[in-house]
């Protein structure tokens, strides 16, 4: 096994090279990649339609391509799913990631190109280890196996007997992985895949409990569920006396800030290292390239044009659309691809503030349709994560998850609030301290929510419901939401999620 260390070590780091150019070059390198999808794209309908042939700029691209979300760009994917070729890209699609829905949609489907997968996604996974190995080169990840949290596949709702199929981006992934990486990874593809989530945790942690784990990836969430299964298994203290030689968790999905306290007492090991991804449905973004950092490297060279839309503009129907080059630092941004998956000027959703220019650094900070603003607070899903946590390591709390709504002005004079449901792994050793530590230091990192709450001028304080372990897991499994690429809501201005679990709360059903 040291000699396929060392030569998996090899093979990785060779891609550091072309990390290093699009660092140092990144307008080029978007350029290129920006001509090379038209290119792509021009004989499709929809570059026929949006006249392809005749873009000769950046300015023509955005006068001819309108921003669209799933909701407007979901035709084009249906008749793709339907069977049509050359719709929205060049070659086949023969899959599609299945994601959480939107308004109109109970679930999302992605396309998934040969290209996008090759180019995107595999290669995200290639540079993640290419730069953990350039981080720390004592490394020994590949002297045993890699444990990877699969999602499940299905038909194609569309075309059930034709060629393509759907599945979480994970389990699409897994399934066009090459034969090699079977010798390197648990558990089984089979069982990897499963699609009942209780009976497939169970039998994940029969068989790894005892392989010699040294890397895990996945979503923070299922990964706790996990390693605690192992540990009832096994009957024992932490994982360290199960898998001695883990040393990495590869991470994405949510923000780690929250787990981080609870994967110390699972994991109580001096050389554990953590490294953040940003890996959806629609392409690979993000890469935690230094230690000890919550920024991620924004990944320019994996056929992804990247545009940006201020928050200020989110809600303009016909928003004020800027380049990489036009980006600035500690602002947030709405984020908007093309892409070699046959995404064109889409929306997909997702929020990021950059931390650097020089090269390219971001965090991502929340959702377009995940925040509160009901009384111009402008609260963000990175602050409440961020108050959220400060509260939790101050009372020696373990968050397991969390949802919060306004409770908006009812015409009797009363004034609004927000209110907050949270799941705790392990109760605050204060509760009252704990929300008025969540309220201090949500008003401390958001001058908006400060105002508003100023002498209760807007808003009063906050109700925050304590929740027992098991709610927010019983209220998905209740939406048939449960595991996969699916997640709780953080924050919303509709009640319509929070009612639902409070029911659940005051019901007792947990």
């Amino acid at each position: 096994m040291a000699v396929l260390n060392s030569f998996m070590i090899w093979i990785f780091k060779s891609r550091l090279g072309q990390i290093d150019n699009f660092k140092h070059n990144p307008i080029t390198v978007q350029e290129t990649i920006f001509k090379e999808l038209l290119e792509a794209g021009k004989e499709t309908e929809f570059g026929i339609i949006h006249g392809f042939a005749d873009i000769k700029s950046y300015a023509d691209f955005v006068s001819k391509v309108p921003i669209r979300n799933y909701d407007k760009f979901k035709p084009f994917i249906d008749k793709a799913m339907e069977g049509s070729e050359n719709v929205i890209w060049n070659s086949e699609i023969e899959w599609f990631a299945k994601s959480s829905g939107t308004t109109a949609s109970r679930s999302k489907y992605i396309p998934v190109t040969h290209e996008s997968l090759e180019e995107c996604h595999y290669k995200g996974g290639k540079d993640m280890v290419a730069l953990y190995m350039d981080n720390y080169p004592d490394s020994r990840m590949f002297a045993g196996k890699t444990l990877t949290i699969g999602g499940t596949l299905e038909n194609n709702p569309l075309n059930p007997l034709g060629n393509a199929r759907a599945g979480d981006i994970s389990a699409v992934i897994m399934e066009n992985l090459p034969f090699w990486a079977y010798f390197v990874r648990t558990p089984s593809k089979e069982t990897a895949l499963m699609g009942e989530w209780e009976a497939k945790i169970e039998k994940m942690a029969r068989e790894t409990m005892d392989e010699d784990v040294t890397c895990m990836a996945g979503v923070p969430t299922w990964t706790i569920v996990l390693l605690q299964k192992v540990l009832e298994l096994k009957k024992a203290k932490n994982i360290t006396e199960v898998w001695p030689n883990l040393e990495i968790f590869f991470h994405g999905a949510v923000a780690f800030g929250p787990y981080r306290s609870l994967f110390k007492e699972l994991i109580p090991s001096e050389k554990m290292r953590y490294m953040e991804t940003y890996n959806a449905s629609e392409g690979f973004f993000g890469i935690q390239d230094q230690k000890d950092s919550d920024e991620l490297l924004l990944l320019l060279d994996y056929g992804i044009f990247y545009e940006f839309i201020s928050m200020e503009e989110w809600d303009n129907e016909n928003p004020e659309v800027i380049s990489l080059s036009q980006v600035e630092v500690d602002k947030n941004y709405a984020l908007v691809i093309t892409t070699n998956g046959g995404l064109w000027r889409y929306k997909i959703g997702d929020t990021v503030k950059f931390t650097s220019t020089s090269p390219y650094r971001f965090r991502i900070s929340g959702r377009t349709r995940h925040f509160l603003n009901a009384f111009g607070e402008e609260v963000i899903v990175e602050n409440a994560e961020k108050a959220i946590q400060f509260a939790a390591e101050q009372t020696n709390a373990r968050i397991a998850n969390f949802t919060a709504a306004p409770i908006y002005f009812d015409g009797s004079g009363s004034k609004g609030a927000h209110e907050w449901i949270v799941e705790f792994q392990k109760s605050p050793s204060d509760p009252r301290k704990f929300d008025r530590l969540l309220d201090e230091h949500l008003r401390e990192i958001n001058s908006d929510y400060d105002a508003k709450r100023h002498k209760g001028l807007a808003l009063r304080e906050p109700i925050i419901h304590h929740a027992p372990h098991g709610l927010f897991e019983k209220w998905m499994r209740n939406r048939g939401k449960l595991g996969g690429q699916h997640k709780v809501p953080r924050l919303s201005n509709s009640r319509e999620y929070l009612d639902e679990i409070l029911g659940m709360l005051q019901s007792s059903e947990v």
